[in-house]
C-alpha cells in the first residue's frame, strides 16, 4: 500500500485492513521483517480465529467461552510509503527528519498483544478490549515495511464468555504534521440551558515538540454544514443560542473541527462529534433526558455478533442495533468491556443511551487466567484509555467501573496489602494510608475511590456506576461513597429500600436472566420454572432448551414481567438494563456442553425475536398497534396448549378456532391497592383442533388489528426474505413451510445454501444453542423451521433442501439496507 502526497492539511487516517498475511501459530522468527510469509494465508481484517473452528468439550475455554478455540496467531501487513517529493523532485527522507509522522492505531486485539514494526518491538497490551495507538515514526524505512502482530489466547479460560480470538476490530495508519492535535486530544462537554442556551466548553491537547507558533481554530458545524459558532484556543468557550437537542427521537450530531495552523498554514484537522443534551439521575423521579422524564429501556450486549464471532461487521452490528431499536430499546450497555468505536458511532446517530462499561473483575479473578492478573499494572492505563476515547460522545451518560467484581465483599487472602503494595497499585498518586487505620475493608473502598478519580480526571460530566450484585448497603463499593449512580443487578426485591438504604440515584445495571430458547415451549404456561434451583446446582434437563413462554428464569433473577413491572410503576428507578438483548456465545446457563451460547436473550443467536419481543414492543413502542399471538398451532389432536398474546393500543382481545369464539380477555391493570399488579399479556387454556386460530384486538369497540395461525401440512418448500440488507453483508431468512406458505414451527430439515455472481455465503446460524454445525459452513438444519445465512456481495443466492426442491433470490435486484423483524 502507498500513501498519497501531503495534502493541504497533513492528517490523513487511512483503514488498513484490507490484505494481511496470517498463521495459527508461534515463532519468534515471525517478527522479522525478511521471514517469508508467502504462504501463510491471506485475508482482510477485522478477524476472528475462534469462530472458524469446531466446538468441542475438550476446548479449553469451555461451554462458558462458547467452546471454540484458542491458541496464538500471528498476523502480519506490508506496505510502503511514497515520500513527498519538493518541486525539485528530491526526496525527503521523513524518517531522518521531522517532517511526518506515522501512528499505528489498535481498535482492539484479543487478547496479548505485541506489535513489531521491521523487527523492532514497539508495544505490548494485554487487555483485549482496549484500543491502543503507536507512534511507529521511528521504525519506518524506505521500500517494503512489514508490521507484525502477535496474538496470545493461549492462557485460558479468560472469560465468562466467548471472547474471541485475533485482530477483531479495525486497524488504522496514520499520517500528521509533528505539530499536531495528540491521540485522542480533544475534550468536548455540552451544556444545555433554560431559555435555549447551549454552552461548548473544547479543550485541545497540542503535541507541539519544537514549541512552534500556532493557532489553533475551533469551528462548529451543523447537519447541513453550516458554520455555527467559532473560538480559537487550545481552551475555549462557545455559546450556541437554540442549538437543537440530542434525543432518543431526534439524536442531532454536530461536529467540532478543530484546525492547527503554523505559519498560515493548516497542519492538521479533527472532526469530533458533539450534540446538546441535559440528563438528570433524580433519587425521585429517576432519569430525566432534556427536562423530560423517562425510563431506560435498555439492554446488555456483548461484543460478539452470533455466527460472525467478535470480527467486528458495521453491517452486522446495525442489525442488531435496528432489531432492538424496533422493540424499543432506548440504552445499551456495553458489557462487560469497552466497545467498539462503531457502536458509540451508531449509538449517537441513532438515539441509543449507553453505559460504557470498564471491567468485569478487579484485582480477584473470577476464571483462571482472567484480567485480574494484569489490573495492577494495567488498570489505569486501561481506564484511562477508554474515558479518553470514549468521553466526547453524546450518547455516553453513564460509567461503569466494574460489573460484579468480588471486591463487593471482604476477603483477607485477595484483599489485604501493604502499604507499598497500594501505593504501586496506585501509582504512588493516592495516599494508602487509611489502610492502616481501617484495615482490609478500606482497599475495596480505596480501589473503588481510585477507579472513580481515574474517570473524573478526565471527565466529569457524567456520573460514575457499576454493576452489583450485593444489594446491601454494607458493599464495599457502596461505602466508598465513590459510586453516583446506585446500580442492582437483579435483586428487585430490595429495591424498596433504596431510599432508605442510600440518599443517591438508582437504577437496574443489570435485570431479567430469564431463560428461553425460541420456538419451545413448557406447560403449564403459568408455571415458574427456576433453572437451575440455586446457582451451585447442575440443570440436567435432557432437552437442553428453555421455554419461550415468560415462566423461566435463573434462580437469582426474575422473568421478564415480574421485573418490568417494578421498573414502570416505581418512579425513582431510573430504569433497567435487561440481560441480555440477544443471544450470545458462551455462557449457556442453565446447561453446559454440548450448549455453547446463552439462552437470556429477547433474540436469539441468528436474530431471530422471541415471543417476549413483542411483550417489550407493546410496552415501549407508542406509536405502533402490536398484536402477537402465541405458540404456533401444531400439536396432538386433544392437547391442551396455553396461547398467549401480547397486544397495546386495545381494551380487549377476542379468540377464535376455527371460527368459535374462546372468549375476551383483557389486562389487569394495577390499582392504588396493587401499584405492582398490572399483566402484559392475556391467556387461553384450550384443546388443540386442526385449523386455524385468530386473534382480534379491539378499542371502544373497533377492530385494531387481527392475527391469524394455521395448522401448517407437510414440508414443502423454502422461502427465502431478505432480513437485512447492508452495504457489505446481507442476511437472509429462510423458513421451511408447507404448499399453502405456512411455517412447519416443528421442522429440522437440513438446509444448503451456494451464491454466485459475486456473492458468496460466509455464515449461517439458526439459533439453537446446541448446534454443533461450524458457524462458516454452508448448510444448517433448520431450527423449529427457520434458519438464516449471511452472504457478503450481491448475486444470486440458492437454498435447497431434501424434497424441498431450490429457492432462489437476487440480491442484486434488492434495494439495500433494509430490515424486518
Amino acid at each position: 500500500m502507498l500513501f498519497a502526497l501531503l495534502p493541504a492539511t497533513a492528517r490523513e487516517r487511512v483503514n488498513i485492513d484490507h490484505d494481511w498475511h496470517f498463521i495459527l501459530g508461534d515463532s519468534a522468527v515471525m517478527a522479522r521483517p525478511d521471514y517469508d510469509d508467502s504462504h501463510w494465508r491471506r485475508l482482510d481484517l477485522p478477524h476472528d480465529w475462534a469462530i472458524e473452528g469446531d466446538f468441542s468439550a475438550g476446548n479449553p475455554s469451555g461451554a462458558g467461552g462458547g467452546a471454540l478455540p484458542g491458541g496464538v496467531g500471528w498476523y502480519r501487513k506490508h506496505f510502503r510509503i511514497e515520500e513527498l517529493k519538493n518541486e525539485k523532485k528530491e526526496e525527503l527522507q521523513f524518517f531522518n527528519s521531522s517532517t511526518l509522522q506515522f501512528f499505528l492505531e489498535f481498535d482492539g486485539v484479543y487478547m496479548n498483544s505485541t506489535v513489531y514494526v521491521n523487527g523492532q518491538e514497539v508495544g505490548h497490551r494485554p487487555y483485549g478490549y482496549s484500543s491502543f495507538e503507536y507512534d511507529i515514526t521511528p521504525y519506518l524505512h524506505n521500500g517494503d515495511n512489514v508490521v507484525a502482530v502477535r496474538v496470545d489466547n493461549s492462557d485460558q479460560p479468560n472469560s465468562r464468555w466467548y471472547s474471541g480470538c485475533g485482530i477483531y476490530r479495525h486497524v488504522w495508519l496514520t499520517k500528521t504534521h509533528p505539530v499536531h492535535v495528540a491521540h485522542w486530544g480533544t475534550h468536548v462537554e455540552t451544556e444545555l440551558h433554560t431559555g435555549g442556551i447551549g454552552v461548548v466548553n473544547i479543550e485541545v491537547d497540542l503535541v507541539n515538540p519544537e514549541k512552534r507558533k500556532t493557532r489553533v481554530e475551533n469551528l462548529l458545524i451543523d447537519r447541513e454544514g453550516r458554520v455555527v459558532k467559532r473560538s480559537t484556543g487550545l481552551r475555549s468557550k462557545m455559546t450556541v443560542h437554540h442549538p437543537f437537542s440530542w434525543s432518543c427521537d431526534n439524536p442531532y450530531i454536530y461536529i467540532l473541527r478543530t484546525r492547527v495552523s503554523v505559519d498560515g498554514k493548516i497542519v492538521d484537522e479533527v472532526d469530533t462529534w458533539t450534540g446538546f443534551r441535559h440528563f438528570l439521575f433524580d433519587t425521585e423521579d429517576g432519569f430525566v433526558l432534556n427536562s423530560q422524564p423517562m425510563k431506560l429501556n435498555g439492554v446488555c450486549e456483548h461484543h460478539d455478533l452470533g455466527c460472525l464471532g467478535a470480527a467486528l461487521s458495521e453491517d452486522a452490528l446495525h442489525r442488531k442495533l435496528t432489531k432492538l431499536k424496533a422493540m424499543g430499546v432506548n440504552a445499551i450497555r456495553s458489557s462487560h468491556n469497552p466497545p467498539a468505536p462503531e457502536l458509540l458511532n451508531m449509538c449517537d446517530t441513532m438515539g441509543l443511551i449507553v453505559m460504557d462499561e470498564s471491567f468485569d473483575m478487579w484485582r480477584r479473578r473470577k476464571t483462571q487466567n482472567d484480567y485480574a492478573r494484569f489490573f495492577d499494572e494495567w488498570h489505569e492505563r486501561d481506564l484511562s484509555d477508554l474515558v479518553l476515547r470514549d468521553r466526547n460522545h453524546p450518547c455516553i451518560l453513564m460509567w461503569s467501573i466494574g460489573n460484579e467484581v468480588l471486591e463487593q465483599w471482604s476477603s483477607a487472602e485477595a484483599d489485604t496489602l501493604t502499604l507499598e503494595q497500594a501505593n504501586l497499585i496506585l501509582n504512588a498518586g493516592h495516599d494508602a494510608s487509611t489502610l492502616a487505620k481501617d484495615g482490609e475493608t478500606s482497599v475495596q473502598s480505596l480501589l473503588t475511590r481510585h477507579l472513580a478519580d481515574i474517570v473524573h480526571r478526565y471527565d466529569t460530566s457524567r456520573l460514575v456506576t457499576a454493576g452489583c450484585n450485593e444489594p446491601s448497603p454494607d458493599n464495599h463499593l457502596f461505602r466508598s461513597g465513590a459510586i453516583d449512580l446506585i446500580g442492582y443487578n437483579y435483586h428487585h426485591q430490595w429495591v424498596k429500600d433504596v431510599p432508605k438504604n442510600f440518599q443517591k440515584p438508582f437504577i437496574f445495571s443489570e435485570s431479567v436472566s430469564a431463560l428461553q430458547t425460541r420456538g419451545y415451549y413448557m406447560m403449564p404456561s403459568d408455571s415458574i420454572y427456576r433453572a437451575p434451583k440455586e446457582w451451585w446446582l447442575p440443570y440436567t434437563d435432557p432437552s437442553f432448551m428453555c421455554s419461550a413462554y415468560d415462566n423461566m428464569h435463573a434462580s437469582w433473577s426474575s422473568t421478564h414481567e415480574e421485573m418490568w413491572d417494578v421498573v414502570k410503576h416505581t418512579p425513582f428507578v431510573g430504569g433497567q438494563f435487561i440481560w441480555t438483548g440477544f443471544d450470545y456465545l458462551g455462557e449457556p446457563t442453565p446447561y453446559g456442553f454440548p450448549a455453547r451460547s446463552s439462552y437470556f436473550g429477547i433474540i436469539d443467536l441468528a436474530g431471530f425475536p422471541k415471543d417476549v419481543y413483542y411483550m417489550y414492543q407493546s410496552e415501549w413502542i407508542n406509536d405502533k398497534p402490536v398484536l402477537h399471538l402465541f405458540p404456533h398451532w401444531n400439536w396432538l389432536p386433544g392437547q391442551t396448549i396455553d396461547l398467549w398474546c401480547y397486544y397495546n393500543q386495545a381494551d380487549e382481545v377476542e379468540l377464535f378456532i376455527n371460527g368459535k369464539s374462546q372468549g375476551m380477555r383483557r389486562k389487569a391493570l394495577s390499582t392504588s391497592h396493587s401499584p405492582l399488579s398490572t399483566e402484559y399479556h392475556v391467556a387461553w387454556r384450550v384443546q388443540f383442533e386442526p385449523g386455524e386460530i385468530k386473534a382480534v384486538s379491539r378499542k371502544n369497540g373497533q377492530v385494531v388489528k387481527e392475527q391469524v395461525i394455521r395448522t401448517a401440512g407437510a414440508p414443502h418448500h423454502i422461502r427465502l426474505s431478505i432480513d437485512y440488507a447492508g452495504k457489505d453483508l446481507t442476511f437472509i431468512n429462510a423458513e421451511v413451510v408447507d404448499k399453502d406458505g405456512n411455517l412447519c414451527p416443528w421442522a429440522e430439515d437440513q438446509l444448503f445454501f451456494s451464491a454466485e455472481g459475486g456473492a458468496q455465503v460466509i455464515a449461517t446460524d439458526n439459533g439453537c444453542q446446541t448446534s454443533m454445525e461450524r458457524f462458516t459452513s454452508p448448510h444448517r438444519k433448520a431450527f423449529f423451521g427457520k434458519c438464516m445465512a449471511v452472504v457478503r456481495g450481491k448475486g444470486v443466492v440458492k437454498a435447497q433442501g431434501f424434497n424441498l426442491g431450490q429457492t432462489v433470490i437476487d440480491l442484486s435486484a434488492q434495494a439495500t439496507r433494509q430490515t424486518s423483524m
